[in-house]
């Protein structure tokens, strides 16, 4: 049985757990063997964990949160705001 990427990240949780079954495991890993975009996301995820695990503090530079507001207005003026049913 080959696993496609759908199936892979179905299984991203257990994988990173080390919980999963050792024959799917294999299956996961041959397939983390040539698919470039499940192994970036597989590493993606981790450092996601271990970023969140992380209990210390970063302070933002001045004005930071002053420069995103006006960087999402910017972003948001030009987006299209009928898919969110906002329209008229």
């Amino acid at each position: 049985m080959a696993l496609n990427c759908l199936h892979v990240w179905d299984h991203i949780s257990e994988y990173i757990d080390n919980t999963l079954d050792p024959q799917v495991r294999a299956e996961v890993e041959r397939h983390l063997a040539h698919c470039e975009i499940c192994s970036a996301i597989i590493d993606s995820t981790r450092n996601i964990i271990v970023l969140m695990a992380d209990d210390r503090v970063f302070e933002l530079p001045l004005d930071f949160s002053k420069r995103l507001h006006a960087r999402l207005d910017e972003v948001l003026k030009h987006e299209d705001p009928e898919p969110l049913g906002i329209g008229p």
